[in-house]
């Protein structure tokens, strides 16, 4: 079984962006929510949460995902 990394994007996130209808519009929603996230995280490490930095995290890793193939397109 091969392992992925977290960073590596399938064929169906490729096709969900494409069918996404206006990629345009959510890039500037992905960003909101980007910096939101970040600022949750900094809320994180301030009070030493290791739980909550790993939730943040991966929220901002999937936000990212969503950009690179959204600003792909």
């Amino acid at each position: 079984m091969m392992k992925r990394s977290a960073a590596m994007v399938t064929m169906e996130d490729v096709i969900k962006a494409f069918r996404c209808r206006a990629p345009e519009e959510r890039i500037p929603v992905l960003r909101l929510e980007l910096d939101y996230e970040l600022a949750l995280l900094y809320e994180a490490m301030m009070e030493n949460s290791v739980a909550k930095m790993s939730e943040s995290k991966k929220r901002l890793e999937k936000i990212r995902r969503e950009m690179l193939i959204l600003e792909a397109l």
